[in-house]
């Protein structure tokens, strides 16, 4: 009876396991004395010719690629596939430069929408080195079971250079036909250089059926979309509860806001959220694990460019500011009338009006009262402007008509005019500072009777400015119609 036993023996030389099969019977042991007397006679013969030539008899990189086809380089670069075929190295003395852990990635996807039956934006970041030094090419694709289409992929950077380890980019697919069939989008993200091929990411799946041609028309669901920037640190549930109230009440009941986690909703946030979750007026984008990708801000050129397509046919206007700014419009108008009272206009953008956090009436209030006074009651003094200085805008858009878009403002529309009008159309407060800090903000006060006088503080000048504030009962009372009373946090 034979027994086949299989024995893989390192072969140093040959830099990979070969395997010896060793067939025994009765005679095993002469069988396999007559084996090993032929290796030994090999490996003098190996030996010998190593002495009348050194280093140029046995080309150890064939012995390699006869083994695992693969080239000695190959172990230097971890998971990636690296073409090396190019790299000569049958001379000198082959040094190796091994890799070790993950600076950065090539691409991080984020988002992928259409913006029609054959156009395309896709959402992500890229590595800013690359980006920067190799400029790679990108290139898109629809595929279906029945064929594939190539598209034109163009791109924006529309950080201004912010980035860190990682820039935003966006990409347009532009097809030179209709893609409404069920398909994915695939994008082509190259290195830039000739040694990796380009990586290929499926960025959108649609199942047969699933294209809707009508999502593309109006009437849209809202009037307003509200997309917010990425919210960190400990955020006062009670300056929260504020804002959202106030905009709920002022963007009116056809509006919907989105706002990006960032870390900065705790519990005790969720505890005055969730009402407005369940009612549908709010929905919240979980962006936690953005922070393990150094790009700029937590990202917030990202989200907004992110929440700029998501939000692209769900209503005619959208806003970008943040939670600590209030918007308003003066009585005599209404806000509907100040964004389409010239059809052309695509975007606007508002005037700031900055709040000091610290400054108050000293009135007759209680401490406690005071402190459960909500920020726009009690935090009246603005700012003095100074000719001559810009101070930042926040915008509207309309999103359908916008290729990319910043912080501040769309640098790329592809539709439209642009218009900046003064603070008496519209305009916003901004109470900087506050949405952070959950403990009382005023800390300096000014007589009653002394309240109309331009204050200075902190070397600038002040005025009273009741404007917002006037709206308080209002908006307490529209919260209180519309998801009951809910618990002061701060």
């Amino acid at each position: 009876m034979k027994e086949t036993e299989r024995v893989k023996v390192w072969s140093k030389e040959m830099g990979c396991q070969a395997a010896i099969r060793f067939q025994t019977s009765a005679c095993s042991e002469v069988r396999v004395n007559v084996i090993y007397s032929l290796m030994v006679l090999i490996g003098f013969f190996f030996i010998i010719i190593q002495v009348l030539n050194p280093l140029r008899a046995l080309d150890t990189s064939k012995w390699l690629w006869a083994c695992n086809h693969e080239s000695p380089l190959s172990e230097s670069f971890l998971h990636e596939r690296i073409d090396t075929s190019s790299i000569d190295i049958s001379k000198g003395e082959l040094r190796l430069f091994k890799p070790h852990g993950l600076a950065t990635h090539l691409y991080i996807e984020m988002g992928a929408y259409r913006g029609g039956p054959r156009e395309f934006s896709i959402v992500g970041l890229v590595a800013k080195s690359i980006e920067s030094f190799h400029e790679p090419p990108y290139s898109c694709e629809w595929v279906s079971d029945n064929r594939s289409v190539q598209g034109n992929a163009s791109k924006i950077l529309p950080d201004w250079n912010y980035g860190k380890l990682y820039t935003v980019v966006v990409i347009t697919c532009a097809f030179p036909q209709d893609v409404i069939e069920g398909g994915e989008l695939v994008l082509s993200v190259s290195y830039g250089d000739k040694y990796r091929q380009p990586e290929r990411i499926t960025v959108l799946t649609e199942l047969p059926g699933e294209y809707n041609a009508t999502m593309f028309n109006t009437p849209y669901p809202y009037d307003y979309v509200y997309c917010g920037s990425s919210v960190y640190g400990d955020v006062s549930p009670q300056r929260m509860r504020e804002w959202l109230a106030y905009h709920a009440y002022f963007l009116g009941e056809k509006s919907h806001f989105i706002l990006h986690d960032a870390g900065g909703f705790h519990p005790d946030v969720y505890k005055v959220l969730d009402p407005w979750i369940k009612k549908g007026r709010v929905s919240v984008q979980n962006i936690q694990q953005q922070e393990i990708y150094d790009a700029y801000y937590h990202n917030q050129f990202l989200v907004v460019n992110d929440c700029l397509f998501r939000s692209r046919f769900l209503a005619n206007w959208t806003f970008f500011f943040d939670i600590d700014e209030y918007l308003h419009v003066p009585s005599t108008t209404t806000l509907a009338e100040v964004l389409n009272e010239d059809p052309e206009v695509t975007q606007i953008t508002f005037e700031q009006i900055p709040i000091s956090n610290e400054l108050c009436v000293g009135d007759n209030t209680t401490s406690n009262d005071l402190a459960r006074k909500w920020t726009m009651e009690k935090l009246v003094y603005r700012r003095v402007l100074k000719r001559g200085v810009r101070y930042d805008r926040k915008y509207v858009v309309q999103a359908r008509h916008a290729a990319a878009t910043g912080v501040h403002m769309s640098m790329n529309m592809k539709k439209g005019k642009n218009i900046y009008p003064n603070g008496n159309k519209i305009r916003y407060y901004h109470y900087h500072d506050t949405i952070n800090r959950r403990h009382e903000l005023c800390n300096t006060f000014v007589s009653p009777t002394n309240k109309t006088n331009v204050q200075r503080h902190r070397r600038h000048y002040h005025r009273l400015d009741e404007t917002v504030a006037s709206t308080t009962d209002l908006v307490k009372a529209y919260e209180r119609q519309t998801i009951g009373t809910l618990p002061f946090i701060l």
